[in-house]
């Protein structure tokens, strides 16, 4: 999710679900240790739970950054082993790790020595022509005895020769029975499902065998997707009942942003997909992508766009 799930992403899903483990935008190690601090790993409070996400493959790297992020406040550290672009094969992080999994477990062991929050990984079942069967058992065994209790599993293989990472997304098939059988295999570990899951109620099934769910993209293009995690997963009232006032909660952390000297759009980009197929929803995608790039774009914008949802959707509600 890299350019996707920065902190003010974050701080809107966080408006939605008090509960859910937020990820941050995968960071790599070396950018952590010598890049701008603040930028890369500031978060709001309110975000909390959050999860820093990093790349890497060098432990002694990994394990400083880690220790920074921990001084951050984070309260887990993720290792990406599951991202199969060319840019983070060329670093030597992401998928192409999971040829390597005793790498793994030395970044595991390292990061898990420098700090006192959970290390976790995130992975998929297989690379290229690896065995989704053995070699994902064999990687997990490996990594696991290195102090990782918890793996995210996205259900499909990477293949890192001759697919781009939006057909990594869409083209291997999905094998949700595997990651179940992961579990069957380890079952003290948490085995986390990831891949292909568009709502709460295509997962809930699984979480009979396995401990959680990740939502990605789908949880991106239509965040309201959110709304019943809190009640159905953790027994906990919806912290905002309607997408309205989801975007009021909004108001003054935006008014704090601007006063910063934050663009409107910075923000507003990642709130485009709450009225997704709902009426006026079109309306407000449009509005707030083109008013909110423009100088001097305020609250003004969104309380536009509200109002016209709103009367679009009273305009139906007359019709029915």
């Amino acid at each position: 999710m890299m350019d996707w799930t920065d902190r003010h992403c974050r701080f809107f899903h966080r408006q939605i679900s008090r509960h859910a483990q937020l990820y941050t935008e995968m960071v790599t190690a070396n950018a952590v240790v010598f890049g701008d601090r603040e930028k890369l790993l500031g978060f709001d409070a309110a975000e909390q739970p959050v999860i820093l996400q990093l790349g890497g493959s060098d432990p002694a790297r990994l394990a400083e950054a880690a220790k920074i992020g921990a001084d951050y406040g984070y309260a887990e550290i993720n290792l990406n082993v599951g991202c199969p672009s060319d840019r983070v094969q060329e670093g030597r992080f992401g998928a192409c790790l999971m040829a390597e999994p005793q790498l793994v477990a030395d970044c595991v062991a390292a990061m898990h020595s420098a700090v006192n929050i959970p290390i976790t990984v995130k992975c998929r079942i297989g690379i290229d022509d690896q065995d989704e069967e053995q070699g994902l058992q064999d990687f997990v065994e490996i990594v696991s005895k290195a102090g990782c209790e918890t793996f995210v599993v996205h259900a499909r293989k990477a293949w890192l020769k001759g697919l781009s990472p939006k057909e990594n997304r869409e083209i291997p098939p999905l094998n949700y029975d595997r990651v179940h059988r992961l579990k069957g295999s380890f079952p003290i570990l948490t085995i986390i499902l990831n891949g292909g899951l568009e709502t709460l109620e295509q997962g809930e099934p699984h979480l009979k065998d396995l401990d959680g769910l990740m939502l990605g993209r789908a949880a991106y293009h239509m965040p309201w997707v959110m709304a019943e995690v809190d009640a159905k997963i953790y027994g906990a009232p919806n912290p905002c009942a309607t997408r309205r006032n989801a975007v009021v909660a909004m108001l003054p952390y935006i008014e704090q942003q601007l006063s910063q000297g934050l663009f409107l759009h910075r923000i507003t980009r990642h709130m485009l997909g709450l009225y997704h197929s709902q009426p006026g929803g079109r309306m407000w995608r449009q509005i707030i992508s083109t008013e909110s790039c423009k100088p001097g774009a305020d609250l003004k914008v969104l309380m536009r766009a509200l109002e016209v949802v709103e009367e679009q959707a009273a305009r139906q509600a007359e019709a029915a």
